[in-house]
């Protein structure tokens, strides 16, 4: 049994890094969101395993406000804001998408060089489920500093949040008023988010942040 726990809980995790590599690999905001969806899926899934590892109760709740919030609201209304500003048009990167992928995968191998030897004392789920979530966390990092669109960059730190919480449910469990108080501090910060992207668009037409930048350069 605790060869088939520590299997699943490695696709599990795995999967999640996969996926922010293909939220990478996504060129339009509509595919982005979707592959948004599809990791908080995943997280799901996986908090829900460790749940059942675990024998921690608290995991499964979780694990359905995370299948409820981060991969069905968020993104639904994010697709909204898209459609709203009328954003259906490429994301545009800092790098060539070539380069940025090769750096994903240089995060991951120095996430894993770094965290499994730290973690070499540890429970093998643990291990497995903290190096991969540094991975997703860094990979968020990626996605932000690399994508020039605010909304996408709201996508990549959602992502990064993802990463943080499989940490957690991986380190034997989060409190539940902890994951409560961060899954309102999400839903919060996405509002206000959502009513500053509104406000961009409605006084520059535009959510690029370079073209931003470039705005605030003529001002001066």
């Amino acid at each position: 049994m605790h060869t088939i726990s520590f299997d699943v809980a490695k696709i599990l995790a795995g999967s999640l890094v996969l996926t922010s590599f293909l939220m990478i690999y996504q060129v339009r905001l509509l595919a982005l969101l979707n592959m948004l969806g599809i990791h908080a899926f995943i997280l799901a899934l996986a908090v829900a395993w460790q749940a059942h590892v675990q024998g921690a109760a608290e995991l499964y709740i979780t694990a359905v406000i995370t299948l409820i919030f981060k991969s069905a609201l968020i993104p639904a209304a994010l697709r909204r804001i898209v459609v709203r500003f009328g954003l259906h048009r490429e994301i545009e990167n800092v790098a060539s998408l070539g380069l940025v992928m090769l750096a994903g995968v240089a995060l991951v191998a120095l996430s894993l060089e770094v965290m499994l030897p730290v973690t070499a004392q540890a429970d093998p789920l643990t291990r497995t489920d903290i190096a991969l979530a540094l991975s997703v966390v860094l990979l968020g990092l990626l996605m932000m500093v690399t994508r020039r669109n605010a909304v996408s960059q709201v996508a990549a730190f959602l992502s990064l949040e993802n990463g943080i919480d499989l940490a957690a449910a991986g380190a034997q469990g989060m409190p539940l008023v902890v994951e409560i108080s961060i899954a309102f501090s999400v839903l919060v910060a996405f509002l206000v988010i959502g009513v500053f992207l509104f406000r961009i668009r409605e006084r520059f037409d535009t959510v690029d942040m370079y073209a931003l930048d470039a705005f605030r350069g003529d001002r001066k």
